[in-house]
């Protein structure tokens, strides 16, 4: 097994509220880490599976899902499948995720199977990072990826409730420590549709700054067309249109990610 600070990273992204651009920031921040040299995985935990048909994983190819993996009838590796991005998986979703509470009933270590599911992954070495993209709700899903992740990255829409939405999350993670993962730490917070043109974005911003400090990310993702447009493509926008501003950001979120991961490295133990 490789040394623990060559360990692949897992990384959940998460916000219990909806449409903040959890989705969008884990197709196309995994896009631009495979862009920067990283090999990446992305699992997709949502039954909606807008992470997979994002990235060009029609229904056809969904042959096994991350819905195998966790009722244990097939492992995290059979699932992956390679996109049309060198570099970078996906472990897809469907909508029979959607029922996974119920099936897995009171089976010994339910919150665990993502867990356990991604130690043989780990001990492979295929990868340097693996990034979660769950569903926007507090349910089993996202209990399975935060018991499982290294770190929590944060999707911070710019809009007026992103704080009381952030409070929230915050005590999930502090629940998810209490009980199920002490070690978990958060990576980050993205501010993501941000619109400088707009003083509620500044706003929000200035606030989540004031009150957060160095765990928000000094790049925001801005509220961009060709960002919204790429999925409908079945492409990350990096893919759909490199010099457009988005793809430009998720290029620096990505180096920012990378940096704060060597920082932690040379931290001693």
């Amino acid at each position: 097994m490789p040394a623990k600070s060559d360990r692949m990273r897992v990384l959940v992204v998460a916000n219990q509220k909806g449409g903040v651009g959890k989705t969008t920031t884990a197709i196309n921040l995994g896009t631009a880490l495979a862009a920067v040299g990283e090999r990446v995985l992305i699992i997709d935990s949502d039954p909606q599976g807008n992470a997979s048909t994002g990235l060009g994983v029609g229904r056809a190819q969904r042959k096994t899902t991350l819905y195998d993996v966790l009722m244990g009838e097939h492992s995290l590796a059979e699932a992956a499948v390679k996109t049309t991005v060198p570099g970078l998986d996906i472990a897809p979703a469907d909508p029979d995720l959607s029922g996974i509470e119920l099936e897995l009933g009171q089976q010994a270590r339910r919150s665990y199977k993502l867990r356990d599911a991604l130690e043989p992954v780990r001990a492979a070495g295929a990868y340097s990072y693996a990034l979660i993209d769950c569903p926007p709700s507090l349910n089993l899903l996202t209990v399975n990826a935060m018991a499982a992740a290294d770190a929590v990255l944060v999707p911070l829409q710019c809009e007026f409730f992103a704080l009381e939405g952030l409070s929230q999350l915050m005590r999930t993670i502090d629940l998810v420590r209490g009980s199920l993962n002490p070690a978990l730490e958060i990576q980050g917070i993205v501010l993501t549709m941000y619109d400088r043109r707009n003083s509620l974005s500044d706003q929000v911003a200035r606030d989540v700054r004031s009150h957060f400090g160095k765990t928000v990310y000094e790049t925001a993702i801005p509220r961009n067309v060709r960002v919204s447009e790429a999925p409908s493509f079945g492409k990350p926008v990096l893919v759909y249109d490199l010099r457009c501003a988005g793809s430009q950001a998720y290029l620096k979120l990505a180096r920012e990610v990378v940096l704060r991961e060597r920082a932690r490295r040379r931290q001693p133990a």
